[in-house]
């Protein structure tokens, strides 16, 4: 199974899907140097598109599913949410992209804020072109994560499938998935199940180290802490490096672990990136276990709701 990554930045939602459904990604389309340089480094064989709006779709190879989070900036609370105005709004080039690809199923992802702002805007121009969509918003805390993070999460497909779509005779279908494989706050077991599916590493026979339990050092959030540890299968870096004058600053490897990445998958220094950007590589990244939770859930139609996270329409 191909798979077609727009606005790729590090690739977790290509790795999410992945995990779920199988199959490799065939290209990338990512304009920004940083995270090419990343995509890169991973995937050195796999062709980089670059610029969305100069990409002539009819000479690129079809795919079976593509991915995408387009630019929140027009959208997100943390701007000025001037929506269709912003030069960032990139909505219709996805459009474009699966109009001329026809993929069997599309992925996508932005910030919750989406919802009151152009969100009415993509259903009805999918509809418009014979698609139809789930959705929700999950956190990154519901697959485990130590932080909240609310995204909006899309699934789409030709409207002819209708509720044919994403059922047992689906080979879209959450691979290996059972109906009770859903994370929850307190089910560290199918955390840990779905962390191997990514294939994020092995946990480290000792992650807190000489035995002691990992919240001493972490106060209040030591729970937290300890159960992405738990998740993803690897120790919790520092939260802090030195900076330039010896100050403690935040340090982009503890952020890596926060999303939920092999250790060095955006911070090694052979990808040769400066540490902001590594920083907004990371910050404007998918947590690949919080998006493999949420196709889960969409995939299989299962309404979710933890502390009012996902919600199906």
């Amino acid at each position: 199974m191909r798979i077609g990554s727009l606005f790729s930045g590090y690739g977790g939602l290509d790795m999410a899907v992945s995990s779920v459904l199988g199959g490799a990604v065939a290209w990338h389309v990512e304009y920004d140097q940083a995270p090419s340089r990343i995509l890169a480094h991973h995937h050195p064989d796999l062709p980089n598109l670059g610029d969305v709006t100069a990409v002539d779709w009819f000479k690129v190879e079809p795919v079976d599913v593509l991915t995408g989070g387009y630019p929140c900036q027009p959208f997100s609370h943390a701007g000025l949410r001037k929506g269709a105005t912003d030069e960032r709004h990139l909505w219709p080039e996805v459009l474009r992209a699966i109009c001329v690809l026809a993929p069997q199923l599309v992925v996508l992802e932005n910030v919750r804020g989406h919802l009151s702002l152009g969100f009415d805007v993509v259903l009805a121009d999918l509809a418009r072109v014979g698609w139809s969509a789930r959705w929700g918003v999950i956190r990154a805390a519901d697959a485990g994560a130590p932080h909240q993070r609310a995204r909006l999460f899309i699934v789409a497909y030709p409207a002819h499938l209708g509720h044919e779509w994403g059922g047992p005779s689906r080979r879209w279908r959450a691979r290996s998935a059972d109906s009770g494989d859903v994370a929850t706050h307190s089910d560290d077991a199918r955390q840990g199940r779905r962390a191997r599916r990514l294939q994020l590493g092995q946990p480290e026979s000792d992650a807190s180290g000489g035995g002691v339990p990992t919240w001493t050092a972490w106060g209040d959030y030591g729970p937290a802490i300890s159960r992405w540890e738990r998740v993803i299968g690897r120790p919790a870096p520092s939260p802090t490096e030195p900076g330039r004058t010896g100050a403690p600053r935040l340090a982009p490897r503890f952020v890596e672990w926060m999303m939920g990445l092999p250790d060095g998958h955006v911070t090694d220094p052979a990808i040769g990136i400066s540490r902001n950007d590594q920083l907004k590589a990371l910050g404007n990244g998918v947590v690949p276990q919080q998006a493999a939770l949420a196709l889960d859930v969409l995939l299989k139609g299962t309404p979710y709701d933890v502390r009012q996270g996902l919600t199906t329409v």
